[in-house]
């Protein structure tokens, strides 16, 4: 039986993750695969070593103080390889703490594969040289990432981006909100505040406040709250309780959630391509430590930070950074949308062209298919 280690650090590595091992059982049901993840690859049958949220931080300060857990999970992750030398490890973005694991496994003689790749085009472009060095090939989910990485020699293969799969919902709007428990005749508000606890203690109270003046000059208006499968249910209601406002919080089922919904507010990342694909506007929200914002500017070498935007070549929805990320400066852009119908009617179409730029369908059984064939090569 073959040993795949699979490490994902995050709410969309964990989504990715989950749906490449349910691919890679469907084409070689004798895999095994242990690692690190969430409730969905733990569902697709990872057997976790660790779990995402002791490692998954943003920003510079932030992994600071979370050092001491994130060294516990890799030195755990380094005795395992030492001890089991799994036949194949894949690293799903999450660069910092994957390329350090990449390096480990290198020594010990393990191949490594690298499935989504980090923002390499977007800021520390020197880290290519240092994949390069790392792994067997690299699988990426856009067609702009694929010479970055052939000029340094790396085999690089495009899939397409794995979310046009799966990103969809089976309902009506109307349906989708009866589903929820939402009156199908008010407009309603997606609250997307992340997948972290940083982002949710940094972002959240601001969408409530948000929320909370937009309900005042809306008085139809209702908002919905998916929580993500890295967070519990409990935390999330304890900031909603405290703000005040009616918020409708449902355990996962974002895309239905987003089908409900006629805007959105969304923490800047994999969420808002998401989003995207479901051409619901959007307003991204964006706030790290001052410290890692300033360090991040020296290094970052784009003009977008939403992902949505950067797929479109162009700012289509709005973005606020930092010390704009205020209830006021929220509200108003989402007003934006629900007072002028031809801002929302061209924003919905520039959203509805984000799935064409993101490749054909089938990216998660094409990326199992070269990791499979990784595995036979290494051998």
């Amino acid at each position: 039986m073959k040993k795949i280690m699979i490490i994902a650090g995050e709410a969309s590595g964990d989504l990715h993750g989950s749906n490449l091992v349910r691919e890679i059982r469907k084409q070689d049901p004798g895999t095994s695969f242990h690692g690190v993840g969430s409730r969905r690859m733990e569902a697709a049958g990872v057997q976790l070593l660790a779990d995402a949220s002791e490692i998954s931080v943003v920003g510079a300060t932030e992994v600071l103080t979370h050092l001491p857990a994130i060294c516990r999970v890799h030195a755990r992750l380094k005795e395992y390889m030492k001890d089991e030398h799994p036949d194949l490890l894949v690293l799903i973005d999450f660069p910092d703490f994957n390329i350090l694991l990449g390096k480990a496994a290198r020594k010990l003689g393990i191949p490594v594969l690298y499935y989504i790749s980090p923002q390499v085009w977007a800021w520390r472009k020197g880290r290519i040289k240092t994949i390069a060095g790392l792994v067997k090939a690299m699988i990426v989910v856009f067609p702009f990432e694929v010479p970055l990485y052939a000029e340094a020699g790396v085999d690089v293969r495009f899939v397409g981006h794995p979310l046009t799969d799966i990103v969809r919902s089976e309902y009506s709007r109307t349906d989708a909100r009866k589903l929820f428990g939402l009156d199908p005749d008010r407009r309603t508000i997606a609250l997307l505040p992340g997948s972290r606890t940083k982002e949710i203690t940094g972002l959240l109270p601001d969408m409530l406040a948000a929320a909370r003046l937009l309900g005042k000059q809306f008085p139809d208006l209702q908002f919905v709250l998916p929580v993500a499968p890295t967070l519990s249910e409990t935390f999330i209601r304890k900031y909603v309780d405290e703000s005040g406002i009616q918020v409708r919080i449902v355990d996962s089922r974002v895309y239905d959630a987003l089908r409900a919904s006629d805007a959105a507010i969304v923490a800047s990342g994999t969420a808002t391509l998401e989003t995207g694909l479901m051409a619901v506007p959007m307003v991204i929200v964006y706030r790290i430590s001052g410290l890692s914002y300033r360090i991040g500017r020296l290094l970052v070498d784009i003009e977008n930070v939403g992902l949505v935007n950067i797929v479109a070549g162009k700012r289509v929805v709005p973005e606020l950074i930092q010390q704009d990320v205020r209830p006021e400066n929220i509200a108003s852009a989402v007003s934006g949308f629900l007072t002028d119908q031809a801002l929302y009617q061209r924003t919905t179409e520039n959203l509805l062209q984000i799935r064409s730029k993101l490749g054909d369908s089938g990216a998660s059984t094409r990326a199992a298919a070269i990791v499979l064939e990784i595995l036979r090569t290494a051998a």
